[in-house]
C-alpha cells in the first residue's frame, strides 16, 4: 500500500486568457489534514475541484490508494468515497435537511417493478448521522429555514454521510461560531482517527495550527512548499503564500482624524435586530466592527446604506441628517459605498463582463449627455484594473470566470 490516500502530479487547468493551475502538486496521507493555503487566485479550489471531478484537468494524474483514476464527475468522486464541503453553499431551501444530505443517494425500496424513496429510512438515518456528530438540527426542517451557520454544518453532514476517505474543507469556517468551530474541529478529530486524509483550506493562520498536520502552499497555480506545520512559522507561511517577505506588506500610516463624516444615533430595526445603535466615523478613520456571526452587523451596515429598512434613530452624513426613505441610489450620490457580504449575488453581475461590473455603480457621471463617455468609461476601467490588481485577459472577460 502507498503511505499516501491520493496524490496530485503535474495538475494543469486554463480557463479562457488564465492558466488556474500550471502543473500543480499535491500529497494526502490517511489520518492526516493537510492544510491548503494561498492567495485568492492561487489555485486552491480549482485544484480541489479537479479532484472531486467538477473540472476536467487539462493535463496531470491523480493517483488514488496507490491506482492511477480518473475521476469525470462528483458523483464518481462521491462513489470513491472522495467528498467535498466547497466554500460556496449550494443548499436547495424548499428541500428538507434530510433530501439535502441524502440528494442523489436516496435509500430506495421496490414494490414490484417500481422503485421509490425510502423516506423514513432517509430520516431515520439522518437522525442517527446528526446524533452522531451532535447537531441539533431538525432533519425534517426545510433547508432555507436555517442560518448559514447551520447549512454549513449540514454540509459537513452531507460530506461524513458518504463514508469517505478524503475529505476537502474549503474555508468551512467562514460563518461559523467560535463553538460551531469547535464542533467542526471535534468531527475532523473523529475523521482522523478512522484514517481518513482531511484537507482544509483556510486563511485563518491560528485554526491552522491547532487542527492541520501537514501545510502545502500554492501561489499563482503552482506548488511552492509542503512540510509538517510545526516546521514553519506564520510569517514564513504569509511569505511563502506572497512571494516577499511580511515586512514589507503593510505599513501602517499615523495621522489625527478629521470631522464627522457618519453618525449614526439610536438606530433600532426589531426585524434585523438591531438596538439603539449609535457610533461615530470621521474622515480619515477606518472604523472595525466586530461580533459574532449573527451578532447584527451586516445589518446594520445595509440600514445605513438603506438597503433595508429602519424603524427609528437618525443617520447623519456630513452634518446632512438622512431621510429614513431614502434609497440606495441616493446613497451613493452622497459618496456612500456598501461592498456587501455575498459579493457573488448581491455584488456583483456573473453573465456580465468586467468592465460593466466596474461602471455599473457610476455610469451617472459617466453618461453626462445621456449615452455614456466610451474614452472616460474606459479611462476608469483600466485604473481599477490596474489599482485592484485584478488578473484577467481583458477587461470584457465575464465576471464569473473570475477566482
Amino acid at each position: 500500500m502507498s503511505e499516501y490516500r491520493l496524490v496530485m502530479k503535474g495538475v494543469v487547468k486554463t480557463f479562457p486568457g488564465v492558466k488556474a493551475l500550471d502543473h500543480a502538486q499535491l500529497e494526502l496521507r490517511p489520518g492526516k489534514v493537510m492544510a491548503l493555503m494561498g492567495e485568492n487566485g492561487a489555485g486552491k479550489s480549482t485544484l480541489m475541484k479537479c479532484m472531486f471531478g467538477i473540472y476536467k484537468m487539462d493535463e496531470g494524474e491523480i493517483e488514488y490508494e496507490g491506482e492511477k483514476v480518473t475521476i469525470p464527475t462528483p458523483l464518481d468522486a462521491l462513489n470513491r468515497g472522495i467528498a467535498m464541503v466547497h466554500q460556496e453553499l449550494q443548499p436547495i431551501p424548499a428541500r428538507t435537511v434530510a433530501e439535502n444530505i441524502w440528494l442523489g443517494r436516496y435509500p430506495t425500496k421496490s414494490y414490484g417493478p417500481i422503485t421509490v424513496v425510502d423516506h423514513p429510512k432517509m430520516y431515520k438515518d439522518t437522525e442517527e448521522l446528526l446524533k452522531k456528530l451532535k447537531l441539533d438540527i431538525n432533519p425534517h426542517a426545510k433547508l432555507g429555514s436555517l442560518s448559514i451557520a447551520q447549512m454549513q454544518m449540514v454540509e459537513i453532514a452531507k460530506a461524513v454521510s458518504a463514508n469517505c476517505k478524503v475529505l476537502i474543507l474549503d474555508e468551512p469556517t467562514s460563518s461559523l461560531t467560535a463553538n460551531e468551530v469547535e464542533s467542526l474541529f471535534r468531527i475532523m478529530r473523529e475523521l482522523k482517527a478512522l484514517g481518513v486524509a482531511l484537507v482544509y483550506i483556510s486563511h485563518k493562520m491560528d485554526e491552522i495550527k491547532v487542527i492541520a498536520d501537514e501545510v502545502t502552499i500554492m501561489r499563482d497555480g503552482q506548488h511552492i512548499h509542503t512540510c509538517n506545520v510545526s516546521d514553519i512559522t506564520n510569517d514564513e507561511i504569509v511569505s511563502l503564500m506572497v512571494g516577499r517577505q511580511i515586512g514589507k506588506l503593510y505599513q501602517r500610516s499615523e495621522h489625527t482624524s478629521g470631522e464627522v463624516m457618519l453618525k449614526v444615533e439610536h438606530l433600532n430595526a426589531k426585524k434585523e435586530r438591531l438596538q439603539d445603535i449609535s457610533m461615530e466615523v470621521h474622515a480619515g478613520e477606518i472604523v472595525g466592527l466586530s461580533g459574532l456571526v449573527g451578532a447584527g452587523r451586516t445589518e446594520l451596515v445595509r440600514a445605513i446604506f438603506h438597503v433595508d429598512p429602519y424603524e427609528s434613530g437618525t443617520i447623519t452624513l456630513k452634518g446632512e441628517e438622512i431621510s429614513r426613505k431614502a434609497t440606495t441610489h441616493e446613497m451613493i450620490e452622497k459618496g456612500v459605498s456598501l461592498i456587501p457580504e455575498d459579493r457573488k449575488r448581491q455584488g456583483l453581475s456573473l453573465i456580465l463582463p468586467i468592465s460593466q461590473n466596474i461602471v455599473m455603480a457610476s455610469l451617472d457621471r459617466l453618461s453626462p449627455r445621456l449615452w455614456i463617455q466610451k474614452k472616460a468609461e474606459k479611462k476608469v476601467i483600466d485604473q481599477y484594473i490596474k489599482e485592484l490588481n485584478i488578473i484577467t485577459p481583458s477587461s470584457e472577460q465575464k465576471a464569473n470566470n473570475l477566482s
